[in-house]
């Protein structure tokens, strides 16, 4: 059904994270875009939704319908939400352990990470910029953080 929806001009770099049916007909659908998800798309995407599921009766007479972005903390999924997130602070958990810092680049290959380190050299401390390249196979999950 989504697929139909994200066919219109309006909701065309739109796509589907995650959809979950809880407790109670409680469904979640989480969705993302390319650009920006503004609470106004949310509303329609849900009307559409809401519409589709009353005519068909999936979930019966009585359920709860929430749309919306993932959000911050929820892991990112996709390939192409890594890229309207660079330049943000994540962190990336692989089989190896976390990794914190900005996110500077993103392949389909690889992400580029990078942060500051305080090496000494001589008797100083200096901050020196490390970048870390991480394979995108590699990667359990990532979170953008947010920086106050």
């Amino acid at each position: 059904m989504l697929a139909e929806k994200f066919q219109e001009s309006e909701f065309d770099d739109f796509f589907l994270v995650d959809l979950k049916l809880g407790i109670n007909n409680k469904l979640e659908v989480f969705v993302d875009s390319d650009s920006q998800v503004t609470f106004e798309k949310c509303r329609k995407i849900s009307r559409f939704l809401e519409e589709h599921l009353d005519q068909e009766g999936w979930l019966g007479d009585r359920y709860v319908l929430e749309v919306s972005s993932p959000g911050v903390g929820r892991p990112l999924k996709f390939l192409r939400q890594y890229h309207k997130n660079i330049g943000r602070k994540v962190e990336v958990t692989t089989s190896e352990g976390k990794q914190v810092g900005q996110l500077v680049a993103v392949t389909e290959q690889s992400i580029t990470l990078e942060r500051e380190e305080k090496k000494k050299k001589g008797k100083k401390r200096v901050k020196e910029i490390v970048q870390a390249e991480i394979p995108v196979a590699q990667i359990e999950q990532t979170i953008v953080k947010i920086s106050f």
